[in-house]
């Protein structure tokens, strides 16, 4: 029995338009590398509590003041926290904007951004995130500096400033495009 969608539909219509389901795997595969993430940020946290509360220091760590073995340590947490956070964007955002609708509304856990949520917004919002996972990587170089070389530290603000510049242009296109409506909206 075909629904009235389908019968619109011709054959490679409906052929092209059922592709998006080809990206579902892809999302899976995402929601692995998120499980991945989780199995990172306890052995990270295993480390810290092992470190800080047992007293047992790792191999070279006894240069490092135990104050800046607990900051690295706790940056490397908030870094896997904002990667998977990066993460469920892409999954969420991506699965409703390309795939199918999640049909959250009303739901009380449907996060906020995901009613207006488009490809332009995602690519807006992904800038973002990597904007602050760039950061945390270029404070825990600045906490190493004295480990790194001049030229290592140049080139990591060089990669951010990048992504800063990138992150404005997207925002910026995002900005023009829309009419005078809608950025007021925003």
């Amino acid at each position: 029995m075909t629904t009235p969608q389908k019968s619109r539909l011709g054959p490679l219509s409906y052929l092209i338009f059922s592709s998006r389901w080809l990206q579902l795997p892809l999302y899976l595969g995402l929601i692995a590398a998120q499980a991945i993430y989780v199995v990172q940020f306890v052995r990270e946290l295993w480390h810290l509590i092992d470190a800080t509360l047992l007293g047992h220091v790792a191999e070279g760590a006894a240069a490092e003041s135990a104050e800046t073995t607990i900051m690295l340590t706790v940056l490397g947490l908030i870094d896997v926290v904002m990667i998977s956070n990066l993460l469920v964007m892409v999954i969420v955002g991506g699965y409703e904007t390309f795939v199918s609708r999640l049909k959250l509304e009303g739901h009380p856990d449907q996060p906020e951004w995901l009613s207006h949520v488009n490809a332009t917004v995602l690519k807006v919002k992904l800038a973002m995130a990597i904007i602050g996972i760039s950061s945390i990587h270029l404070l825990a170089t600045f906490i190493k500096a004295d480990t790194l070389s001049a030229e290592t530290i140049k080139w990591q603000v060089l990669l951010h400033l990048a992504f800063v510049v990138s992150a404005l242009a997207l925002a910026f296109i995002d900005r023009i495009m829309q009419p005078s409506d809608k950025a007021a909206a925003h």
